[in-house]
């Protein structure tokens, strides 16, 4: 069956409405009738059978057959911290990926090492948004403006475990793999450079634990793709 995205302020308990860029995907791309099935999620994870029932000049409305909440999410809320990547298409893919995964926030990450400063906030929504249909999670996830690393680690209380991915493991506080029973997760991974010493003894003095993924070095992307897997896999 086909997503299509329609936010909560539009769904009443028997109906739903579908307008904007979704209607002209309905329309134009996916060319759907009066009477077929589709599904349509509010990004709050809630997912919705419906029937198409009119089309309007800029609009559609579809009856309500079934409802289904937390359709295809995980149990824990798992917020990623990620350093931007020179290559534009390298941040692109690691959005898609990630939210396929099942993450709740991307939050990109200016830190010491990062060289690009540039903020594409709304593109990466819209990949997020894409990617989220793609893949039938009905939870969008937020992608964030561009952020400090001290400004997201001032959040730190709102997350009940809190990791850093690192390529040196520090005997007091390294783990090799991510504890289960947390409901709210917070992952950082650094930029090309790695975050530097300075940001990593700020990250442990917050609480957060040292990830260690293994002796090779992993790519940004890489790395974001293994710990968001680590993670979402243990509420499966």
């Amino acid at each position: 069956m086909d997503y299509f995205y329609t936010p909560p302020e539009k769904i009443s308990e028997t109906s739903v409405l579908i307008d904007g860029d979704e209607f002209a995907h309905l329309v134009h791309v996916m060319r759907k009738k009066t009477g077929e099935a589709i599904r349509v999620v509010d990004g709050k994870g809630m997912a919705y059978d419906v029937t198409l029932d009119a089309f309007e000049k800029k609009s559609a409305r579809g009856t309500i057959l079934a409802s289904y909440a937390r359709h295809n999410e995980h149990a824990i809320n798992v917020t990623l911290g990620v350093g931007v990547l020179k290559n534009p298409s390298k941040f692109d893919f690691l959005v898609e990926k990630v939210t396929e995964l099942g993450v709740r926030e991307i939050v990109p990450l200016h830190t010491e090492r990062t060289i690009p400063s540039h903020d594409k906030a709304d593109r990466w929504q819209k990949l997020a948004l894409a990617a989220m249909k793609q893949c039938g999670r009905s939870y969008l996830p937020t992608v964030c403006k561009l952020t400090t690393l001290d400004e997201l680690l001032t959040r730190r209380d709102l997350y009940d475990a809190r990791m850093i991915a690192h390529e040196q493991p520090r005997e007091d506080n390294v783990k090799n793999g991510i504890a289960a029973g947390a409901t709210a997760m917070l992952l950082l991974v650094g930029p090309e450079g790695g975050f530097s010493e300075g940001e990593v003894q700020r990250c442990v003095a917050s609480g957060c634990e040292t990830l260690y993924l293994g002796e090779r070095r992993l790519r940004t992307e890489t790395a974001a793709i293994v710990t968001v897997a680590m993670a979402t896999q243990l509420s499966m």
